[in-house]
């Protein structure tokens, strides 16, 4: 619950107050409910994994991307993650300041700016991200197993057809 309502006392409110429109409902829980679900989420990992370690949700998808990447364009840390170049210049210089990262100019364009984590970096998701992955199993413990490929299809689907340009 967010708020002083219950799920199901505001999508109760909204029906009614929108009963008179000729709206699909369905997709309206839908997608209002995945909004939900991912703040839900996301606070939650920020409080129990990032938190403690000083991270912010921005700041652990950066690690993430250029962890799992290895090497990459600050351009295709922004746009995996969903953020601004601005924004992700920031975090870089906070990763970097705390020697998580290693900045450098491509040697191909030196136009491109190419992000490594350090020694430091790869030890700090080494660690952390068992206890990110502990708190997602948490989270979707309320999606019964054989539910959970089908629940993660759906999902890629929505971001594929929002991901469109229109």
């Amino acid at each position: 619950m967010a708020g002083p309502h219950t799920l199901a006392e505001t999508e109760r409110a909204v029906e009614s107050r929108l009963s008179d429109m000729n709206l699909d409902f369905e997709a309206m829980a839908v997608t209002s409910n995945l909004f939900r679900a991912a703040n839900a989420v996301r606070n939650h990992l920020e409080g129990t994994v990032l938190k403690p370690h000083d991270l912010t949700w921005t700041a652990f998808v950066v690690l993430w991307v250029t962890w799992i990447w290895e090497e990459v364009e600050t351009r295709i840390i922004a746009e995996e993650g969903g953020f601004s170049k601005a924004t992700l210049s920031g975090v870089l210089a906070t990763l970097e300041g705390r020697g998580l990262v290693v900045r450098e100019r491509s040697a191909d364009d030196g136009r491109l700016v190419i992000v490594r984590l350090s020694p430091a970096g790869r030890r700090l998701m080494r660690r952390l991200f068992p206890l990110f992955n502990q708190q997602e199993q948490a989270v979707v413990a309320a999606i019964p197993a054989t539910d959970r490929p089908g629940t993660a299809e759906a999902l890629r689907r929505m971001t594929v057809t929002a991901s469109v340009p229109r």
